[in-house]
């Protein structure tokens, strides 16, 4: 009997031990564990802000672009329908009359009443300034712009042209090259000129350059030197360069012809003058 109280204590000392290191050891794991979870779990909101952040911004940017592709795409003449973000826009009506200023709505309004579209004319002034017009006014001015457009010269590479001959060259070829540079030079083509030292004469050394010059002088108002005459080839031959004039040359040139002839009349006048208070 003694023996079996026994073994039943040493039992429940056993039992009641081991439940004892069980919660001590509880306690150590969730001790540790828990100030992890919540150090993730404070950390999550802040990622997901993050990705939210650069989720909202890359849309924001997506989103400028498409806009900024779509005013790249729009026809520079065309209906914009009754989409007018202006509240107020200066109106002139089909015939060009001018409208004045007017608020959207009894544009929008205009429009209905009369059956008539609205285009953009000027965006550069405030308040902007549009226009209202038939569809047949929108279809024609759109094929006008075409034509204009492909009539509208095409940038290129400026293309050279290249002329090689003698400085003992005779007048009568000299003429016929002056005139196959000046069908160049108006096509708005460069000329290359290279003009050699004639074998077994003794010509000035700046023959070769007063050719260039005379070749120049028989195109007034049409060409210029893009590079002017300089010997090449150790100074057997002198090269230059012709090219159409740039419109502000023309006009300098227009100008200046202009003043001269005033000059001239001025002159002739004075001398009439002159001579007949000589004559008197």
């Amino acid at each position: 009997m003694a023996a079996l109280l026994l073994k039943r204590l040493t039992l429940q000392t056993i039992k009641t031990e081991n439940n004892c290191i069980s919660r001590c050891l509880g306690k150590y794991i969730l001790s540790k564990t828990i100030p992890a979870q919540l150090s993730l779990g404070a950390s999550v909101p802040r990622l997901s802000y993050l990705v939210h952040a650069k989720a909202f911004s890359t849309a924001a940017d997506t989103q400028d672009e498409r806009k900024k592709k779509k005013k790249k795409s729009e026809p520079a003449f065309s209906n914009i329908g009754r989409k007018i973000h202006e509240r107020v826009i200066h109106v002139l009506d089909e015939a060009g009359n001018d409208l004045g200023n007017m608020h959207r709505a009894d544009v929008i309004r205009l429009m209905n009443e009369r059956d008539l579209r609205l285009v953009k004319r000027d965006s550069g002034v405030e308040p902007p300034q549009y226009q209202l017009l038939t569809g047949a006014q929108i279809h024609k001015e759109q094929l006008r712009l075409r034509e204009l457009e492909k009539a509208r010269p095409k940038p290129g590479p400026t293309l050279t042209k290249e002329l090689t001959f003698s400085s003992t060259i005779g007048q009568h070829d000299l003429d016929t090259k002056n005139k196959q540079i000046q069908q160049w030079i108006e096509k708005k083509y460069k000329v290359q000129i290279t003009i050699k030292k004639g074998k077994n004469t003794e010509e000035p050394e700046h023959k070769m350059e007063e050719i260039c010059n005379q070749i120049l002088q028989t195109m007034p108002g049409i060409a210029t030197f893009s590079s002017r005459p300089q010997p090449v080839r150790g100074g057997k031959a002198v090269m230059c360069v012709l090219r159409h004039l740039s419109k502000k040359e023309e006009n300098v040139y227009r100008g200046t012809q202009g003043t001269q002839k005033g000059d001239t009349l001025n002159k002739e006048n004075r001398t009439n003058q002159e001579s007949d208070v000589v004559h008197q």
